[in-house]
């Protein structure tokens, strides 16, 4: 190599991406690696091409035919292999060049050959590459084409090195686009392995740096493959493996973006410093530092869960070696100084990201050592139920992989279909989990392409109603489509939903309603129900859009607009929109945020929408740049992948409202008319759900709100204005009458016969039961009159349910509290359970919760954390 190679990460990432804009390649900034929403294919972006799929699919115009990238991507299957071995990361970047319908096999060989010798410094005699052998069950034979290209640059024939399907053909996930490939692998020597070894084995003599994939075909979900419009070209080379070459060190937690975390873990920890552990940590905080900035928060569904393992198995190891808490924020601040530069979206998502990570450790590490106590019990027993399992993932937070592989260490296996099956229970009794399959990417544009090949106008932004030609009709199980030369229909996509309206000839002998609209890319076809005559192509018809529903759907998409900032001025700027519904009817608002909001906090978000729709605001759309855009500060949000040209959304001047957003407005804020919040909660874990209705909708629930108000105060027989003193009488009422039953059911109960319960544990007395009808402070004298007949060296915890409501005490000996266990401590976890909460001093705590039925269960989480602490 000579001695002026790109040696830092940073070098060689603009070693390549000058490389190939020297031979006319547009440089792109790297995607989001939440997938846009069009792909549901994959959770989270896994290779450089990607945000492609579209232009590899022929779904939108490529700003360029040769483009080059470095993008950050993430693959979950890596997670357990972190730290064991010297390569596998989850984050990581991948550099590439990518050639649509322009350089094919042969182009791409001669860069990737230049590259490596004139750029990256290595020696001709020491690069292999690998070509595909080809595979009958895919009709497809050895690629001379590729072997004929390697042996134009020189390449001898017995370095090019055929290899099977599962080596060199390759695939962004079940469908989409695929093809054959060629990999480039540096000889390290025979030092390194032996005389025999080849690339493509299990070797560490030869190490694959780059591979050239020749995406000829597209994969449909049986697996049958067809040709892509364009011969294309995605190459994919890994920074971080060339880091690790160019940099001359063993592994890749010796480069230089690993080192000040490895240097950081070691400074951290108290206790031993094990390389797995230094590993997981630097790499699962890389992760989730940009998971985040990515708009992705912890949660216990989908990518949110992705990043939730991530970082509890980094707490975890944490603590295995003696970090004490706050320690994450720690990491962060150093993957920003390593990787601010390049990408500075961390930088700007700080806030928001120490928020999530501070979160997140603070409150998985208040459980993880009682769940780690009940872990290493069932270990040491050898046994490792479901029902454990299931109890460390429901009352503890442990993800069920880190409680696998925790278990492995100790050579025990998990009971993975038991627990299964529980967790299919609580989802059953909680009605969660949305069910439905993926959509195949580029259904929609099959469909479409197949009336014309021609893109459809959308002239929708300008006008409802369009004199136009029909360009193409089809009918597929039983629906018709109809592709117009140009439409007013909007089709769903930014959480609006589609258009409806009508298609008529401009004859008059025919009729269709329009009930939906299919987007594909920048294309679009409608589906219609025929009332009269028939459509034809080549037929002139006039489109009109329903002015009612659009109007509505427009007040409630600029609504959403002003209730996105509200809840940023409220709560603050790690509040990002996880997900919308707007329709004519209603509005649906997600977004993240880790709490209940308050009734003072919604009253102050529904004050500042109105607010602004009575200040009677402009509302502007206006084209522009992408760089433009967030130059002035507007939202761009997660899942959706935007072009050079951008549609920016302004509301007044924008200093409070700016969004990238391609969905339909209304032209002043006053159009809205009212706006009002009918519910808020939680969609997901930190993420929170706002439904709303605006205008005459939400005219007509103010008006039903004051006819319910009214009959209220007929049937209290009160003014109106005395409602809520009415109703708090009777409410004192009927928690007197409570008490007075409460405590005549504990003079029905015999102090000593409870205390006969109580167990003998590690030395002291521990008493944990449930008592029938006793609620309140007659709970808490029964607990005092119980722990005096159990006597000295002693823990009681009664639990009650009554009222649909829970009740907890926990009473304590100063000697047990000396032996780690703490009433507080005890309630609050099993308070949490039953879905409430509580508190209070270390030998006497009080707690509520709101479900009876988790009574048993949170008693059995008060005895575990007691038996726990004793060490029985």
């Amino acid at each position: 190599m000579r001695d002026n190679r790109p040696v830092t990460s940073d070098e060689i990432r603009e070693t390549y991406l000058s490389f190939f804009e020297q031979h006319g390649h547009k440089r792109l900034r790297s995607g989001s690696l939440v997938p846009a929403s069009f792909d549901p294919s994959v959770l989270l972006t896994t290779a450089g091409m990607h945000p492609l799929k579209p232009y590899f699919m022929g779904l939108e115009a490529p700003p360029a035919d040769r483009l080059t990238s470095c993008q950050k991507c993430f693959r979950t299957p890596d997670i357990e292999n972190v730290g064991v071995t010297a390569r596998h990361l989850t984050f990581f970047e991948m550099l590439g060049n990518f050639s649509l319908g322009d350089y094919f096999k042969a182009g791409a060989a001669e860069f990737a050959w230049d590259l490596s010798l004139n750029g990256f410094g290595f020696d001709p005699k020491d690069i292999w590459v690998t070509v595909f052998e080809g595979d009958p069950a895919l009709g497809i034979g050895l690629d001379e084409e590729a072997v004929a290209a390697w042996e134009a640059l020189g390449v001898p024939r017995d370095r090019i090195v055929p290899c099977p399907r599962s080596e060199n053909f390759w695939q962004a996930g079940p469908t989409g686009p695929c093809g054959p490939c060629s990999e480039l692998y540096l000889d390290r020597g025979v030092e390194y392995g032996s005389p025999d070894d080849l690339p493509g084995g299990e070797n560490e003599r030869f190490l694959e740096y780059w591979n050239l994939v020749f995406m000829q075909f597209d994969q449909a979900p049986d697996g049958t493959l067809t040709p892509l419009p364009n011969q294309n070209i995605d190459t994919g080379l890994g920074l971080n493996r060339m880091a690790l070459i160019q940099q001359g060190v063993e592994t890749i937690f010796d480069t230089d973006q690993f080192v000040p975390l490895i240097a950081l873990g070691r400074e951290l920890a108290t206790g031993e410093a094990d390389d797995r552990a230094l590993r997981i940590l630097a790499d699962h905080t890389r992760g989730m530092t940009f998971l985040i900035a990515d708009g992705v928060v912890p949660s216990n569904e989908d990518r949110g869960y992705v990043l939730r393992r991530l970082m509890r198995r980094a707490i975890q190891q944490g603590h295995r070696i003696g970090m004490e808490g706050g320690f994450l924020p720690r990491y962060v601040d150093v993957v920003m100084e390593t990787m601010g530069t390049a990408y500075p979206e961390i930088v700007e998502e700080r806030d928001t990201i120490l928020k999530w990570v501070r979160a997140e450790e603070e409150g998985f590490g208040r459980t993880l050592e009682s769940g780690l106590k009940i872990l290493e019990e069932k270990v040491a027993a050898g046994s490792l139920d479901a029902a454990a399992v299931f109890q460390l993932h429901d009352t503890y937070g442990f993800p069920f992989a880190l409680t696998q592989e925790i278990a492995a260490e100790r050579g025990l296996e998990v009971d993975e279909a038991g627990f299964d099956a529980l967790m299919d229970e609580q989802r059953a009794r909680s009605a969660g989990g949305a069910g439905g399959g993926k959509a195949r990417v580029g259904g929609a544009a099959d469909v479409v392409r197949a009336l014309s090949e021609t893109p459809t106008e959308f002239t929708g932004y300008e006008h409802l109603e369009e004199h136009t030609t029909v360009a193409g009709v089809t009918e597929r199980d039983g629906v018709t489509y109809v592709k117009l030369a140009s439409s007013p229909f909007y089709a769903a996509g930014g959480g609006q939903v589609s258009d409806v309206g009508t298609i008529a000839c401009e004859d008059g002998d025919c009729e269709a309603v329009v009930s939906g609209v299919l987007r594909a890319g920048e294309d679009q076809a409608v589906t219609v129900e025929l009332r009269t005559g028939t459509l034809k192509d080549g037929e002139r018809v006039v489109a009109r859009v329903d002015p009612t529903a659009r109007h509505a759907t427009q007040c409630n998409h600029t609504a959403t607009h002003l209730l996105h900032a509200a809840l940023r001025k409220h709560l603050g700027t790690h509040v990002r929109q996880a997900g919308s519904a707007v329709q004519p009817d209603k509005l649906r608002f997600d977004f993240s945020h880790g709490q209940r909001l308050s009734p003072q906090e919604l009253q102050a978000v529904e004050d500042d929408v109105n607010g602004w729709i009575l200040e009677n605001h402009p509302v502007r759309a206006i084209s522009t740049t992408l760089d433009e855009a967030k130059a002035l500060g507007a939202m761009a949000l997660f899942g959706e992948k935007y072009g050079d040209v951008v549609r920016m959304v302004s509301v007044g001047d924008g200093s409070f409202s700016r969004e990238l957003c391609g969905g339909t407005h209304v032209r002043s804020t006053a159009e809205i008319g009212l706006f009002k919040i009918t519910s808020e909660g939680s969609s997901a874990s930190n993420v929170r759900r706002i439904e709303a209705v605006t205008g005459p909708a939400a005219v007509t629930l103010v008006r039903e709100h004051d006819a319910l108000l009214r009959a209220s105060a007929d049937a209290l027989r009160t003014p109106v204005d005395q409602v809520p003193d009415a109703i708090a009488a009777l409410q004192a009422k009927v928690k007197a009458a409570a008490k007075a039953q409460a405590a005549g059911a504990a003079a029905g109960v015999d102090p000593a016969q409870v205390a006969a319960g109580a167990q003998d544990v590690g030395g002291a007395k521990v008493l944990v039961t449930a008592v029938e009808g006793v609620g309140g402070k007659a709970l808490l004298e029964l607990a005092d009159k119980v722990k005096g007949q159990v006597g000295e060296d002693a823990a009681v915890v009664l639990g009650s349910a009554a009222d649909g409501k829970v009740g907890l005490v926990a009473l304590v000996t100063p000697s047990l509290v000396e032996r780690g266990v703490k009433a507080g401590e005890i309630v609050k976890l099993a308070a949490q359970i039953t879905g409430g909460g509580g508190g209070g001093r270390d030998t006497a705590a009080q707690a509520g919760g709101k479900d009876p039925s988790k009574l048993g269960e949170a008693l059995d989480a008060a005895r575990a954390a007691i038996t726990g602490a004793l060490g029985g």
